[in-house]
């Protein structure tokens, strides 16, 4: 049976999302990139638009699972967990509409799954990417690869 697993990467001004398809044994990128929000725009457009997006998204490709990044908050940046959490609260709503589970991995776990180290780079993860999924080029930008990243992560642990 193929599991069709849609991993995002949370954020207000970029979501990165990745839809896998998994056969039990290989992984295929089905499809990859960013909903883009404008910085100007009100809060509640953004979130229109994320969810919009995410809608068409699971439209689509009817993901078995979606897998979205912990919040995670550095004391002197507070805030960032304040946004990330909106865009979170978004992906969870288009996920409970249509009946899908959501997972959800720290960071460091997702980080050490990919590259072995659970504080690597953005670059290092982007590397690692490009070689698991063998692709032509690190996927861009840095959100890509996060979703993928997200996604590979849900995906190491069904194994």
């Amino acid at each position: 049976m193929t599991l069709i697993v849609l991993g995002i990467d949370p954020g207000l001004n970029r979501t990165g999302y990745a839809v896998l398809e998994h056969d039990g044994k290989d992984s295929q990128l089905r499809e990859a990139g960013v909903l883009k929000t404008g910085e100007t725009d009100s809060l509640g457009s953004r979130l229109n638009t994320i969810y919009m997006g995410l809608a068409d998204i699971i439209s689509e490709f009817g993901p078995d699972t979606m897998v979205v990044e912990n919040l995670y908050s550095h004391y002197s940046h507070p805030q960032t967990a304040v946004v990330m959490g909106h865009a979170r609260g978004i992906a969870f709503l288009a996920a409970a509409e249509k009946n899908i589970p959501v997972a959800c991995y720290a960071s460091t776990r997702i980080k050490k799954s990919i590259t072995g180290n659970g504080r690597a780079s953005k670059i290092q993860v982007q590397r690692s990417i490009k070689a698991i999924m063998k692709l032509d080029k690190a996927p861009e930008p840095f959100d890509v690869a996060d979703a993928i990243a997200v996604a590979l992560c849900h995906i190491e642990g069904l194994r």
